[in-house]
């Protein structure tokens, strides 16, 4: 089943950070979109459930080096 989170993230200051995260992210089984706002520190992302938890999600933003909140 698909659902969206948004979660807020520490630590992104520029488009390297973007890129990092939302290409970390994208590899994952299970990702759908997946949308960073710099000004917001947030991210959007869409994932099936079924194949993904929202632990594995926060795990790989923080093991690219960011605090989700």
């Amino acid at each position: 089943m698909m659902e969206t989170i948004k979660l807020t993230v520490e630590g992104m200051s520029c488009e390297h950070c973007v890129r990092a995260v939302t290409s970390a992210l994208s590899k994952l089984k299970g990702i759908g979109n997946v949308k960073v706002d710099l000004a917001s520190k947030t991210i959007i992302v869409e994932f099936n459930s079924d194949l993904i938890s929202l632990t594995e999600i926060k795990e790989t933003i923080t093991d690219e080096g960011y605090t989700v909140a």
